[in-house]
């Protein structure tokens, strides 16, 4: 009986080590693709914001409750539109005040005028009548300008992006009222990290998506890099000039991608393929590891641009028990999409 049970046991350990040995060396299953010939496209990724290339803050110079909005957001105005209104009872009152004092004032110099003629009285007399015109006329253009101010206007044609106000708010003089977009097409402001920024120039042509148009690719061109980066994000603003901004709403998010280069018939894999500088392949039936050069890598292809054959049959997703020289079976075969 003892014996029966050691045969047992051996039979066993023979088993497992059989299993192990076929699980290590024997055949594995495996998914091929075969390189295609596409275009490698090298790019620099960001996040922008669409936003108007001319921003004008419309503000009164005088302080005031607002008493009057003939715009709203969304509105298209023209140059010397009014806008709105703040209360200028005050100030129309100080301008009929001195309205009548200038009268009064060219009255007195029409007068004295007519008294130097006849030798009345003395030119003095007139010279002193003149200056008070003067200064009367003065403080009613002053008046005049200070009740022009209570009215907002638009500086230009565009459009009111924003307002910041309800009637009956007091006003206070310099705040702005309202923004208008205006006097150029609408542009993209992207971050762009510190790493990359090197490889960023004006001119360089850029590829953009927005979630408000998913199945529309934009194109545009780099225009303006600020010299100074933010030392907090580590990153710097890059301005980019669109092609067809009426697309685009101010406010908008979109995905940049900076063209660093492009070449056109590159051999491409899946960049899963890809570890370390090598990839697997099958050849006769077995697994080969071997070194390539790749080029341009993205997040789905890699260009490889040295060490293979462009009939190779690639292993897509190497896992960690390959071994060179092992048999494999092929599950699939597929070739790399190209978009």
């Amino acid at each position: 009986m003892q014996r029966k049970w050691i045969w047992i046991l051996a039979i066993g350990v023979l088993a497992a080590a059989g299993g192990i040995f076929w699980w290590r060396e024997g055949p594995v299953t495996v998914t091929v693709v075969t390189p295609t010939r596409g275009p490698a496209v090298e790019a620099i990724y960001a996040t922008g914001t669409v936003e108007p290339t001319v921003m004008l803050p419309i503000a009164a110079r005088q302080a005031g409750h607002l008493v009057e909005l003939n715009v709203d957001e969304g509105s298209q105005v023209r140059k010397g539109q009014v806008l709105a209104r703040l209360d200028d009872a005050d100030l129309r009152n100080t301008v009929e005040e001195l309205a009548a004092r200038v009268r009064f004032a060219r009255t007195q110099y029409q007068r004295l005028q007519e008294l130097v003629r006849r030798n009345v009285i003395a030119k003095v007399e007139l010279d002193r009548a003149r200056s008070d015109l003067e200064a009367a006329e003065a403080a009613l253009e002053r008046a005049r300008a200070q009740r022009d101010f209570m009215t907002l206007t638009a500086p230009a044609d565009g459009l009111i992006i924003r307002r910041d106000g309800e009637i009956g708010q007091f006003i206070p003089a310099g705040q702005a009222l309202f923004y208008l977009s205006c006097c150029a097409p609408l542009r993209v402001t992207a971050e762009v990290d510190e790493e990359d920024i090197l490889r960023v120039h004006v001119g360089q042509k850029a590829v953009l998506r927005a979630d408000a148009l998913p199945d529309e690719v934009l194109d545009g061109e780099v225009s303006e890099i600020t010299p100074k980066g933010d030392p907090i994000a580590r990153s710097y603003r890059v301005r980019i000039r669109l092609a067809d901004p009426e697309k685009l709403q101010v406010g908008m998010t979109v995905d940049a991608n900076l063209i660093v280069s492009e070449r056109e018939n590159a051999l491409l894999v899946p960049s899963t393929a890809v570890q370390n500088g090598t990839i697997w392949v099958v050849e006769d039936g077995r697994l080969h590891q071997q070194p390539v050069r790749t080029g341009v890598t993205g997040a789905v292809r890699t260009e490889i641009v040295e060490g293979l054959s462009p009939e190779a049959q690639v292993v897509e997703t190497p896992s960690e028990n390959l071994r060179d020289g092992r048999a494999a079976r092929i599950r699939s075969s597929s070739p790399v999409p190209v978009s």
